[in-house]
């Protein structure tokens, strides 16, 4: 699996996915009696094509660093039995603070003033989100704070400035504005335990993380100061008051997310956002 999937390997993927739903052979079983079955099989993409490994990503061979003799594997023991895990899959909030690293396609339509309800900036020769109304068709299709767009109706959008951004979106149709979108790049989860007083271990400010309790969970997790949150278990908290994200917190389960996001970047969208759009920025809670 690749590492930093590209815009190249989703229009792969989707290529390759095309192949494959028309390649169909039929296998024939022989059954005893004389009875004949026959099964329809569906060529499927392989992994190893659509997402290379990291012999192919960076072209580091990875066998010099396995031990003489093959790997080694621990032998299964009757007492290794995971009895309480602090976090896992079953976590709601977890799942949707899940950064995938991806690139996906996001299909939707303007409202009735023709818009899509995002406001995009330029950082470093890339196009980002920098605000997405409440209730707009942008948060409706899954957009977020920091989300980089790659194109818009197949238009490349590298080296293109805000106003020339805009413009694209501008010109779409207003019943079909399909955006290429990767997940917010500069980001990262931290999945923490709250301790029996229900802290976990930050003190912040106007959403910036500014000092971190010795030996709490998010010390022992890897916050770091200098950054901003995004999301709560994957709820947007970008614009919200102090008090609103303590609420947030207070109210989550013992394993909890944190969404972070490196100050330079936050800040840089933020200047750009206006202080006005702040309330009408999207908090919902999404659905899974």
């Amino acid at each position: 699996m690749s590492m930093y999937p590209s815009l190249e390997d989703m229009e792969v993927d989707k290529l390759s996915r095309a192949q494959a739903a028309s390649q169909q052979h039929t296998v024939v079983h022989q059954q005893g009696g004389g009875t004949v079955s026959t099964t329809t099989v569906i060529s499927a993409p392989t992994a190893s094509g659509l997402y290379p490994s990291l012999d192919d990503y960076m072209g580091l061979d990875l066998a010099v660093y396995q031990p003489q003799g093959g790997a080694v594997v621990p032998a299964a023991s009757a007492t290794d039995k995971q009895i309480a895990p602090l976090s896992g899959a079953g976590n709601v909030g977890i799942r949707r603070a899940e950064i995938k690293q991806g690139v996906r396609e996001v299909t939707i339509c303007k409202d009735a003033t023709g818009k899509i309800g995002v406001c995009v900036e330029a950082v470093n020769k890339g196009v980002f989100v920098c605000f997405v109304k409440s209730g707009s068709p942008a948060a409706l299709g899954g957009l977020r704070f920091g989300d980089q767009i790659l194109s818009v109706n197949g238009e490349l959008l590298a080296g293109y400035t805000h106003s020339k951004a805009t413009k694209v979106i501008k010109k779409c149709p207003a019943e079909r504005v399909v955006l290429a979108v990767r997940d917010r790049p500069f980001e990262r989860t931290i999945t923490m335990q709250k301790d029996s007083t229900g802290h976990v271990g930050f003190l912040y400010k106007y959403a910036e993380i500014h000092q971190i309790v010795k030996d709490s969970s998010a010390a022992r997790n890897g916050i770091l100061t200098e950054h901003f949150m995004l999301e709560v278990n994957g709820q947007n908290v970008v614009g919200m008051k102090d008090k609103d994200i303590k609420q947030i917190l207070d109210a989550a389960p013992r394993t909890l997310t944190i969404t972070v996001m490196p100050k330079f970047v936050y800040k840089h969208l933020m200047d750009h956002m206006g202080s006005s759009l702040k309330k009408q920025m999207d908090h919902s809670v999404p659905d899974l």
